[in-house]
This record gives structure tokens, C-alpha cells and sequence, in this order.
């Protein structure tokens, strides 16, 4: 008898959560719905924050470039006549013919 009971407590309980989760929530504002008349409260505390983040913009110091190969090559140093990069290998077209090699020795 209580074990009926029991699974009978289990199926309702799963029975109820979807019904719980078509409850009417609170409304979020959609992308074609107006916005909403602000109190002159909430107009004044967002200039604030405007005002607040402009000043905390103008307090950032201006940033170096990272340069993380600055401590090997120095910051002074001129590059080295005697050193030239690689040619380039020449790029062989696609539709070029490739030599085969006979299988047969």
C-alpha cells in the first residue's frame, strides 16, 4: 500500500512540472514593443553613469604596444645588414604533370 502511494506522489510530481513551467512569468519586453516612460529617478541615476563611466575613461593611461621579442631584439637596434630572408620557393601549378615512377625494378 504505501509503495503505491508512493509511486503515485512520483507520477503527479512529474506530471506537475511541465504544468508549473507554463505558469505566466513576469513580462519581458519584446523587439517591437515601445519602451517604457522612465521615472525622472531612473533619467538622472543613467546620467550618472554615463557621467561616471566618461571620467573613468578619461583615468585610463595610454598602452604601450606589446612587443614580446623587445627584450631580445632591444629597442634600439638596427636590423642586420648581413641577414636576407629566403627566396621564395616558385609554386609549381596544379595542372602541372607529375613524373611517375615505375613500380617495376
Amino acid at each position: 500500500m504505501n509503495m503505491k502511494i508512493a509511486r503515485l506522489v512520483a507520477v503527479i510530481a512529474l506530471l506537475a512540472g511541465p504544468a508549473w513551467a507554463q505558469m505566466p512569468k513576469p513580462h519581458v519586453q519584446g523587439p517591437g514593443e515601445p519602451d517604457k516612460d522612465k521615472t525622472p529617478a531612473q533619467i538622472e541615476a543613467e546620467k550618472a553613469a554615463e557621467r561616471a563611466y566618461q571620467r573613468s575613461l578619461g583615468s585610463i593611461q595610454e598602452q604601450k604596444s606589446a612587443d614580446p621579442w623587445g627584450t631580445v631584439r632591444g629597442d634600439n637596434a638596427p636590423p642586420k645588414a648581413g641577414v636576407k630572408a629566403a627566396p621564395a620557393k616558385p609554386k609549381t601549378p596544379k595542372t602541372a604533370a607529375k613524373p611517375e615512377t615505375s613500380a617495376k625494378q
